[in-house]
């Protein structure tokens, strides 16, 4: 006859078992910046983490490349368009992802909407279904609005000085000259770009019609 104890360890493992067959894929990505570094640390890590949680990897990513090259150029976006519902993507530290805080969290919230799970070996993150992700997640909407706050309110602080000094704001009758704000947001708009974000997104930063943005990445970039 079974103890309790047992039954409850053969429980546990089903639960186990079953959670496991129901991931579809498992992915490791490893990112270096210069060939002059070597990968083989961050394949250690990973595969001494996937060894741990008994995990069998079925695809490996690798590339050498900065993270401030564009998204369509790197080798993550094509892990990030492979990741469905239960998938498992597998990484040695959350730097490896993007140039900053906002690319990561940016990606973090894409893996999160389409319910793959995020494991970061050295950090110790795990983002799927459970309540710390959905911790992470409100930071990351919040961190979001308080950015898009800080933007509206170093282009309010910019336009009033521009007034005081006597320089008059808005487009002249007939002139297509650059809108101020975006004068004002030239280095940013260059770096969302190059992050691969949408024109839609970076207009709703900068609270300004999606075309605005467009005409100016057009004729600048």
């Amino acid at each position: 006859m079974l103890t309790g104890n047992y039954k409850a360890f053969l429980v546990g493992k089903k639960r186990a078992f079953i959670k496991y067959i129901y991931y579809k894929m498992i992915y490791a990505y490893i990112r270096v910046s210069t060939e002059k570094q070597t990968i083989e640390n961050q394949r250690y890590e990973i595969i001494q983490f996937a060894a741990s949680k008994k995990f069998t990897i079925n695809k490996w990513f690798e590339e050498t490349i900065s993270s401030s090259k564009k998204m369509e150029e790197r080798t993550f976006n094509t892990v990030l368009k492979k990741l469905k519902s239960n998938d498992i993507l597998i990484i040695s530290e959350i730097s490896r992802m993007g140039r900053n805080l906002m690319q990561i969290m940016s990606i973090l919230h894409l893996c999160m909407e389409r319910k793959a799970i995020v494991y970061s070996v050295k950090e110790g993150y795990e983002l799927g279904d459970n309540i710390n992700s959905k911790v992470l997640a409100f930071a990351f909407g919040l961190s979001a609005e308080i950015e898009r706050n800080l933007i509206s309110q170093r282009t309010k602080e910019a336009l009033a000085r521009l007034k005081a000094e006597g320089i008059k704001l808005g487009r002249p009758c007939g002139s297509r000259k650059k809108n101020p704000k975006l004068l004002l947001h030239g280095e940013f708009i260059r770096n969302k770009v190059s992050e691969g974000a949408k024109q839609i997104e970076i207009a709703n930063a900068l609270k300004v019609h999606r075309h605005t943005v467009k005409k100016w990445i057009k004729e600048y970039i």
